[in-house]
């Protein structure tokens, strides 16, 4: 195989994983929308939490709520738990790294939060304390997660929402919950401020 078939290779992967996803998540994507503009209405906020690239994913949708996506409209209330470094060393240094997030959710998250729970494995050890840390404060979660789905689709609760990738594949689950992301954006932007 050569180079470029290699690169395109990657291309019709990942449209096949966003095809796939599309026909399996849509209606709860829409839902976890729903619920997500539902807190933020009931003067909640949505924290958001993962590992690695999906710290970034974390990162990046607090990001889109607290500025903007692809309006101008006012802030909406949301904070990446992955962004203090101070935090995130001192909990892991003093406590367990397992608890970087639990400990930040207890400390922050209130009944009408939400938790926006991202790991591509579905077992992120700390992502699943900050899952329980959540349901313990009363707390809706909506969790990204891909391959089956792991531990975390076992403790969410009836009311949570899980977006589950059914991919194997880390990059390609990765790349859907960017795209996720963007249309929960999309989807919350267009529930506040109407449009085509």
């Amino acid at each position: 195989m050569d180079l470029i078939e290699r690169v395109n290779g990657h291309f019709l992967e990942s449209i096949a994983a966003k095809q796939e996803t599309m026909e399996q998540l849509s209606p709860a994507v829409a839902a976890a929308a729903e619920r997500m503009v539902a807190c933020l209405m009931n003067e909640g906020k949505i924290l958001a939490c993962g590992n690695g690239g999906s710290a970034a994913d974390a990162q990046h949708f607090a990001a889109e709520m607290v500025g903007r996506f692809e309006k101008e409209r006012p802030g909406l209330a949301a904070l990446s738990l992955a962004t203090d470094s101070s935090a995130l060393t001192a909990i892991g240094n003093d406590y367990d790294f397992d608890m970087v997030f639990s400990k930040q959710v207890r400390a922050l998250g209130h009944t009408n939060d939400l938790l926006l729970a991202i790991s591509t494995s579905g077992n992120s050890a700390n992502v699943i304390e900050a899952i329980y840390a959540a349901h313990e404060r009363g707390m809706g979660v909506i969790a990204l997660t891909g391959k089956d789905g792991g531990k975390i689709g076992e403790i969410l609760s009836a009311d949570d929402i899980q977006l589950n990738v059914p991919v194997s594949r880390t990059a390609r689950i990765q790349e859907v919950h960017i795209l996720l992301i963007h249309a929960l954006c999309d989807a919350i932007d267009y529930m506040l401020l109407g449009g085509e």
